[in-house]
């Protein structure tokens, strides 16, 4: 199985529209360092399946290579944004889970185009995608949304965006599974206001030494973090790193 982090920024995104902070200035200067809306890109077998599908040039994507799935974490427009202009193309159509929102994002229900889109998807309860075993996980967010267990034949990975914490099912449930990988939620530094819809990063590496994995990403970074590094590079424990646009990870 392989992970690519097709964007690893808030919703925001970096650079930040009108923002001058250090990390706003240098995503400008070096694109290696912008951060797209929060999604991943799973390939195994011959087959994609997209997490989240906030990115504007998704449909450019999946010309390249047509999904065989996509997984929705919740519809928040930056989550799901990139279907707008999807949904008008021609071909097969493609399958799209995710939580049961009947206000959905937009239209999008209303008219789907070539996305069969399949709401509903019941807690720990396994969805088989292909080579894959999925199984939606409740979050932490203020719209309904599902955090995913993934794993093939030999790998087993936590994709947890967007949360603050985890319910205690969810925790429990990843602490019996034992994940190989784990890629969470780091939206805010720890200076910033208590946090509502989105881990800080001391959060965010608590729910990883809880949980154990020997790897793990943190993902979903905002232009303030960002710029805290650029003041503080950060310190992080053995085997977590920080996800980078366009970056993939071979399991």
């Amino acid at each position: 199985m392989k992970l690519r982090f097709a964007g690893t920024g808030d919703s925001a995104q970096v650079p930040c529209f009108g923002c001058d902070c250090l990390a706003c200035q240098r995503a400008r200067l070096l694109s290696c360092h912008r951060r797209g809306p929060c999604a991943g890109e799973l390939e195994l077998d011959g087959e994609l399946i997209l997490i989240d599908a906030g990115r504007m040039d998704l449909a450019a994507r999946c010309e390249r290579q047509r999904p065989a799935a996509i997984l929705l974490t919740h519809y928040h427009a930056d989550h799901v944004q990139g279907l707008l202009h999807l949904r008008w193309g021609r071909g097969e159509s493609i399958p799209v889970y995710g939580p049961k929102d009947a206000q959905g994002c937009a239209d999008l229900h209303k008219n789907p185009g070539i996305l069969d889109f399949r709401p509903g998807l019941k807690p720990f309860r396994p969805l088989t995608l292909g080579g894959l075993t999925v199984t939606p996980l409740p979050l932490n967010h203020s719209k309904l949304t599902l955090g995913y267990a993934i794993e093939d034949r030999v790998t087993r990975l936590a994709w947890l965006c967007d949360t603050v914490g985890l319910p205690g099912a969810t925790e429990r449930f990843l602490s019996e599974w034992q994940p190989h990988g784990v890629v969470i939620d780091a939206t805010h530094p720890d200076s910033s206001a208590a946090p509502r819809n989105h881990n800080n990063l001391t959060m965010a590496l608590e729910t990883i030494e809880r949980l154990g994995p020997s790897r793990a990403w943190l993902t979903h970074i905002s232009h303030e973090l960002d710029a805290h590094w650029l003041a503080m590079p950060p310190t992080l424990p053995d085997g977590v790193a920080v996800a980078v646009d366009g970056s993939d990870i071979l399991f």
